[in-house]
C-alpha cells in the first residue's frame, strides 16, 4: 500500500485544451480537488502560470488529451521541468459518456485518471519538432492530392449528366485531354476548374521533387527501406518520419499495430470473430502502405514472397478478397521495413522460397 502511495505525484493537473481556454483541475495526493482555474490558450499565459510562483518548486504531473494543441502545449509545459501525459483519445470513454459534461468536469476527469494509473490512458508520444514540421510536407501533397481527385470527380460527373463520357487517362494527364471531349456548353463553368486541376498537378510534382530530396539529403535510412518494390521516396519518407525511431518497437510486428493494420478482437469465451482492422495511428502511413501493396499484387510487382503469399490470399474468393489480401500485403509490409531499417539487412525478395528450397534439396 506505502509503495502505491509513493507512485501517486504529490499533484496531478488536468488540461482541458479549447482554441481559446484552457480548463485546468489540480488534484492533491489524496484525491482531493484542490484548485479550478482557466487560461488562455496562449504560449506566454501557459507558460507563466508553469514556472511562476504559484508552482514554484513543484514538480506537477500535467495530463491532457490528444489534439491540435498537445504537441506545442506537451512541450512548453515538459520545458519548465513538469511530467507530461497526453492520452489516448480512444481510452477517454469516461469522459465523452459523461451526462454532465463540461470542460470543468473533463479536466478534473483527467486529473483523476492520470493521478491513479497513467497506463490507463495509453500515454502518446509525441514526434520530435523536426519529425513533425518534415511530416507536414507530405500531408500538405496528400491535401493537394484529395483536392485533385475531387474536381476530377466532378467534373466527370458533370460531363456524364450531359451524356458525356469522358475518357479513361492518368489524373496527371486529365486537364490536356479533356477540353476537346466537352460540349460547348460546358466548356465556361468546367475550364476554370480544368485550368486549376493543371495547376495543382504542377504544385504536387514540386512536392513530390522536394519529397525525394528529402528523403536522400536528411534521411538517407529511407534508401534502405525502398527496396522493396512499390515503396517509394513517399511511402518510406512516411514511415520514417510517423515511427521516428525504430527501438520503440520490441520487435517489428508492432510497427503493424501500431499503424493500426491489426485486426481488432473481441474474444469471449469459445467465440474469437474475425474483425476488421483498428485503423488507430496515422490514416496516411496506412493508406500509403495499402496503395503500395497493391502495387505488390498488382500485375507490375515483382516475384517475391509477399506477392505469393498475398496473391494466396486473394485466391481464396469472396466480394472483398482482393482487398482484404491488399490490407494483409501491407500490414506483413510494415513488418518487413521495420526489419530492415533496425536489422541493416538487404531485402531478398523470394528468402522463404530459397529457404525452402534448400531444407527439400537437404532432405532428398
Amino acid at each position: 500500500m506505502k509503495k502505491n502511495t509513493m507512485q501517486i505525484p504529490r499533484w496531478t493537473v488536468g488540461l482541458d485544451v479549447g482554441d481559446q481556454y484552457c480548463h485546468l483541475a489540480v488534484v492533491d495526493r489524496a484525491g482531493n480537488l484542490v484548485e479550478r482555474l482557466r487560461l488562455k490558450t496562449e504560449e506566454q499565459a501557459l507558460r507563466r502560470h508553469f514556472s511562476g510562483p504559484a508552482v514554484s518548486g513543484k514538480t506537477l504531473r500535467v495530463v491532457l488529451e490528444a489534439g491540435p494543441h498537445s504537441h506545442w502545449l506537451s512541450r512548453l509545459i515538459e520545458e519548465e521541468g513538469h511530467e507530461v501525459l497526453v492520452a489516448n483519445p480512444r481510452r477517454l470513454k469516461l469522459i465523452y459518456s459523461s451526462d454532465s459534461k463540461s470542460d470543468e468536469t473533463d479536466a478534473e476527469a483527467l486529473a483523476r485518471l492520470g493521478r491513479l494509473d497513467p497506463s490507463l490512458l495509453k500515454p502518446i508520444k509525441h514526434r520530435s519538432l523536426k519529425s513533425q514540421a518534415d511530416l507536414t510536407l507530405i500531408r500538405s501533397r496528400a491535401v493537394l492530392v484529395r483536392s485533385r481527385t475531387q474536381l476530377v470527380n466532378h467534373v466527370r460527373g458533370v460531363a456524364k449528366g450531359f451524356g458525356v463520357k469522358l475518357p479513361k487517362c492518368s489524373t496527371e494527364s486529365f486537364a490536356r485531354q479533356v477540353p476537346d471531349q466537352l460540349p460547348e456548353s460546358l466548356k465556361p463553368p468546367l475550364m476554370p476548374l480544368l485550368a486549376t486541376i493543371q495547376e495543382l498537378t504542377q504544385k504536387i510534382s514540386w512536392f513530390d521533387r522536394a519529397v525525394e530530396k528529402k528523403a536522400i539529403e536528411e534521411y538517407p535510412v529511407t534508401e534502405r527501406l525502398r527496396q522493396p518494390k512499390g515503396v517509394g521516396a513517399l511511402t518510406a519518407l512516411a514511415y520514417v518520419l510517423v515511427l521516428e525511431d525504430h527501438h520503440r518497437y520490441r520487435n517489428s510486428r508492432m510497427a503493424g499495430a501500431y499503424i493500426g493494420l491489426r485486426p481488432r478482437r473481441s474474444q469471449s469465451g469459445g467465440t474469437d470473430p474475425e474483425l476488421r482492422i483498428t485503423k488507430v495511428g496515422d490514416r496516411m502511413l496506412r493508406s500509403l502502405l495499402i496503395g503500395s501493396a497493391h502495387y505488390i499484387l498488382g500485375p507490375f510487382g515483382e516475384d517475391s514472397d509477399l506477392r505469393r503469399w498475398g496473391l494466396k490470399l486473394a485466391a481464396r474468393g469472396g466480394k472483398s478478397a482482393k482487398n482484404k489480401a491488399a490490407v494483409a500485403v501491407a500490414r506483413k509490409l510494415a513488418t518487413l521495413l521495420h526489419h530492415l531499417w533496425a536489422s541493416g539487412d538487404d531485402y531478398e525478395p523470394l528468402r522463404n522460397q530459397r529457404y525452402i528450397e534448400k531444407h527439400q534439396l537437404a532432405a532428398s
